[in-house]
């Protein structure tokens, strides 16, 4: 009996070892979403062009990585950046580069970075958003706001009694 008690206190004790040396939180990939249009570029455009993404985060490497898609411009996209920090309404500058300067930008635009802890930041508290640019509007003709997906929960209505009323 002794010699199994002493067995199962040293596995216990491995165990523990093990469970003290492993990372106290797991890396996780977060997704964040992107809807752009005209309205919500500073200053706002008339821009009937609009624009939906995925964007990726990996909290432990801090690697980006983006497909957005976009239609409607008034011309040819010329440039397209993530930018902050800010919040909705306010200009900020370009934190990441999406895409190359000059020439012709199709949709989607897809690509990735490593961030630093300062775009990190803005991305997690909500504070970058996406723009992109045309010859018609050079300052960015659709614009949204990189937000957490998943992170609005809409209330559905009640829903009425299909019962006919006699």
């Amino acid at each position: 009996m002794k010699i199994g008690l002493q067995a199962g206190m040293a596995a216990m004790a491995l165990a523990l070892a093990a469970f003290v040396a492993a990372p106290s939180a797991e890396a996780k990939t977060i997704t964040y979403r992107v809807s752009l249009n005209g309205p919500s570029e500073v200053p706002p455009t008339t821009s009937k062009g609009t624009g939906t993404g995925i964007v990726k985060y990996d909290d432990e490497t801090k690697a980006l990585s983006w497909n957005i898609k976009f239609s409607g411009l008034t011309g040819d996209a010329t440039a397209a950046h993530f930018h902050g920090p800010a919040k909705p309404g306010v200009a900020a500058n370009v934190m990441v580069p999406a895409a190359p300067k000059g020439g012709v930008l199709i949709s989607p635009i897809v690509g990735s970075s490593t961030l630093t802890d300062d775009q990190a930041k803005a991305l997690t508290d909500g504070m970058l958003y996406f723009n992109i640019h045309t010859q018609a509007n050079p300052a960015g003709e659709i614009r949204g706001q990189v937000v957490k997906a998943g992170g609005m929960k809409m209330k559905m209505p009640a829903k009425k009694d299909a019962t006919p009323k006699q």
